[in-house]
């Protein structure tokens, strides 16, 4: 199988997955948005993966180039009715470009947070073997506002209704990070847009208390990457 990967920054690519797919011989091509890299024809491809990135879903004067990637992901998604899973910004771009909408997050999630299963998960052949609440790594903003009529809502947060949706039979996004591996929230930091919203949101210092804050869950992190990997490669093979 072959994947193609979505980037917005370098630091935001499929982490821990990059493990699973070398484990199972999957080959994958990134393309780097942000730094002007074209999409390429989509047919040779088996599975479309969106990572996140710290720019807002509607910031088409910004960064134009998310024109053509919500046209890229609606084709993908609506005509083709391939694979997909989108992280983060890729769960707003989903949402986006298969006409929902998204807003501002307020307060915005950063931290580890609290994350439940929504009754609805129980019957989806990816969220339904899942834990029903655990802790994710939450870094946006912005939110879901509105899924596209048919999405399927699988996941929620207090303050953040849509944490994770399915659109059609094969398409899944989360607003939390699944793909975290021990460097992620250091090299992330690094990134001034998260740093600085990191800061606003829980004062001077915050970076390390955040990756102090993850390491006693690091395991449950990757337990849960990886259950979700297998039931999404179980899914789209059947």
């Amino acid at each position: 199988m072959r994947f193609l990967v979505f980037q917005h920054v370098a630091s935001e690519h499929p982490g821990i997955f990059r493990k699973f797919f070398a484990a199972d011989g999957i080959s994958w091509d990134a393309v780097e948005l942000d730094a002007g890299e074209a999409i390429p024809p989509l047919d040779n491809y088996d599975a479309l993966w969106v990572m996140g990135g710290p720019m807002d879903v509607w910031d088409i004067e910004g960064h134009p180039w998310l024109v053509d990637e919500k046209r890229a992901i609606r084709h993908w998604v609506r005509d083709l009715e391939r694979p997909f899973v989108g992280l983060c910004l890729g769960h707003q771009l989903l949402a986006d470009a298969l006409g929902g909408t998204c807003g501002p997050q307020r307060p915005p999630e950063i931290g580890i947070l609290d994350v439940e299963l929504t009754p609805a998960a129980k019957n989806d052949p990816v969220f339904a073997t899942l834990p029903t609440e655990f802790k994710a790594v939450q870094w946006h903003s912005v939110r879901v506002a509105q899924p596209p009529d048919d999405a399927v809502i699988l996941a929620k947060s207090d303050i953040c209704p849509c944490q994770a949706m399915r659109v059609g039979k094969t398409a899944w996004s989360m607003q939390y990070h699944v793909e975290v591996e021990d460097s992620t929230i250091d090299d992330w930091g690094k990134i001034p847009a998260y740093a600085e919203a990191l800061e606003r949101t829980h004062g001077h210092g915050a970076l390390p208390r955040m990756a102090a804050a993850a390491k006693p869950f690091a395991a449950n992190f990757a337990t849960g990457a990886e259950s979700f990997y297998r039931n999404f490669m179980r899914a789209i093979r059947a």
